[in-house]
């Protein structure tokens, strides 16, 4: 199964091309085919963090160079992918709904299923892409944005939070 991936969760617009190949004992196993980012760093330096209005702009503004190049780097076409997921929340809400309605369009206009994926999850889960990823239970630590969680990871969907940052991300 081929999977085009965006996420514009906040201030990077991000595309990714990934490949799950059948399960070989407990898990599938993934290959990543492309990973396009581009950053917004530069746009917001000057106002000392994320303005979420510039951000949601430039995710307008280089959303479809950034699933081209995307595609262009995994080899493969929009027609050749079985899906389409896209970062769902949370995040900017303006930020979120730029990149939510680049990949619905894409889902009408191909007729791909469309998953929505929690950001944080995401986050949690990027391990079993690593051969060596462990078996549950494990423990995450996400540092994310403006803020840092622990989380046991029981499996796939069942996680706890163990704490959390209180006013802003560790380091």
């Amino acid at each position: 199964m081929r999977v085009l991936g965006i996420e514009t969760s906040c201030d990077e617009t991000a595309a990714a091309v990934v490949t799950v190949e059948e399960a070989t004992g407990q898990r599938p196993r993934g290959r990543i085919l492309s990973d396009v980012v581009h950053t917004q760093a530069a746009v917001h330096a000057r106002f000392g963090g994320v303005v979420p209005e510039l951000a949601s702009r430039d995710h307008l503004q280089r959303g479809l160079p950034v699933l081209d190049q995307a595609l262009r780097e995994a080899g493969t076409e929009l027609r050749a992918l079985d899906g389409l997921a896209v970062t769902s929340g949370p995040g900017l809400v303006g930020a979120l709904l730029v990149g939510v309605q680049m990949a619905k369009s894409l889902s009408v206009a191909t007729g791909l299923p469309l998953a929505k994926v929690n950001h944080l999850e995401g986050h949690l889960l990027a391990v079993l892409l690593d051969d060596a990823a462990p078996s549950p239970p494990w423990l995450a630590l996400v540092v994310s944005g403006g803020h840092t969680s622990l989380y046991e990871v029981r499996e796939v969907g069942r996680y706890r939070l163990l704490g959390h940052t209180l006013d802003d991300a560790a380091g």
